[in-house]
This record gives C-alpha cells, structure tokens and sequence, in this order.
C-alpha cells in the first residue's frame, strides 16, 4: 500500500491550517507557499475534505480555509479516508468475504485474508490515534510537511 499525494498533501495542508487555528481563513495561496504545494492542487484537495466536515471554506477578501473542528478532533486516519477512500492492502478487504460483490472468489476460505485483515487494522489504528493537535505539539517538527 503506498498513500498518494493526495493523501500526503491533504494531511500537509490540515497540518498547516492547525497551526494557524483560530487566525481566521486561510487563504490556499498562502498554504501552498508555507509548504512547498501546488495551489491548484491544494485546490482540488479542498472538495472532498470539505465534503467530509475537516474544512470550511469562507468566502470574500478575507476569504480562505479553516478547520471545520478543533485540530484534537481531527485524526490523520480521517483525512486519509476523506481523499484516499478507504484503506485496504488487497482488493478482497474492501467488501465482506461474503458480500455478492467480494471480488475475490477465494474470500470466504482464503488462508492469507486474515494477516492482510490484521495489517489494515494496525495502519488504520495508527492513523486514527494520530491527530493534528498531536502534530502541531511535536516540538521536533519543522512545520514543514511532505511536498514530495
């Protein structure tokens, strides 16, 4: 499983937008400054996290991003969720092994489901017990994100 820019960048631009809480709207120009991003594809980022209640947008000269809630509401693991869909190392994890669309055949009597099972929950575990807030008081941070 490897997370997409999207991913990456979502996280890097909710990061940006946490340590800024409670400064008003931010405008996108100025978080794709501030972390090496593209504005148009921070642009792109915005609607599916905006559909997801992690942003809002305001509106006007003043106009920008803000948090939708506070940075210690916010995991990691719902910002990859919102962008990326939902976490799975293989195909047949995204249905129930008994699901008429399992896309597996194998599913129901597959002797390797399980350890992928068990992987995905330790990712998905890790990235919802990780949030914003807990980025922004990492004192070793640079205030940086991946932009690569």
């Amino acid at each position: 499983m490897k997370i997409s820019t999207r991913g990456r960048y979502s996280v890097t631009a909710l990061y940006d937008l946490a340590l800024r809480c409670g400064e008003g709207a931010v405008p996108l120009k100025s978080i794709a400054q501030s972390q090496g991003l593209s504005e148009n594809y921070l642009e792109q980022l915005m609607a599916p996290l905006r559909r997801a209640g992690l942003v809002r947008s305001v509106r006007g000269a003043q106009g920008g991003y803000v948090l939708a809630r506070d940075p210690k509401d916010i995991a990691i693991g719902d910002i990859i969720q919102a962008v990326e869909g939902p976490i799975a190392l293989v195909d047949c994890l995204l249905t129930s092994a008994e699901s008429e669309k399992q896309p597996c055949d194998r599913a129901c009597d597959c002797v390797t489901r399980s350890v992928w099972e068990k992987v995905c929950e330790s990712i998905n575990s890790v990235l919802n017990n990780i949030t914003l807030s807990d980025l922004c008081a990492d004192t070793a941070a640079k205030h940086i994100g991946c932009a690569r």
